[in-house]
């Protein structure tokens, strides 16, 4: 009759990491895919105000912004506490605006030109002869649709 032996000294097969190098791979593109890099960097602070009626912008790729708010503290002693209007990442006045707009409109195929969206994304302490202003000047300049960038809040009775 044959005898059953336990053998104690059996050691469990180690992990293969053969398909180590695909999951890494594999994770590395879903997050190059699914991020987005920030295009910006704000150069001034923003508290943006509140509203209760708010609709999102269909295509993001025909909207560019434009910033107004003081400047951050970084740039506090450089330009001063006034607000200070920021196009893509540098400060700029009321008269390039114009050239804002064109380079802006100039960067989208022909027929998505006439979608062109300013978004004016203003601190809620800006005062509103900065904003009047830049509103002439976008005028001046054929950006007809523009959109205010907001926080969205509860509906107040």
């Amino acid at each position: 009759m044959a005898k059953f032996r336990k053998e104690g000294s059996k050691e469990t097969p180690a992990v293969s990491t053969a398909s180590l190098p695909d999951i890494v791979f594999m994770l590395l593109f879903f997050f190059m895919v699914s991020t987005s890099m920030r295009e910006v960097s704000l150069m001034v602070s923003l508290k943006l105000p509140d509203a209760t009626e708010v609709t999102k912008l269909e295509k993001k790729s025909l909207v560019s912004y434009v910033y107004i708010g003081p400047p951050t503290k970084q740039f506090v002693g450089l330009y001063g506490t006034e607000p200070r209007i920021q196009l893509n990442d540098v400060f700029k006045s009321m008269t390039d605006i114009r050239d804002f707009v064109a380079s802006e409109r100039d960067k989208l195929n022909e027929n998505d030109q006439a979608f062109l969206t300013v978004s004016m994304k203003i601190d809620s302490d800006t005062r509103m002869g900065i904003v009047t202003d830049l509103k002439q000047e976008l005028r001046k300049a054929s950006a007809l649709k523009v959109s205010y960038a907001s926080h969205k809040t509860d509906k107040m009775q």
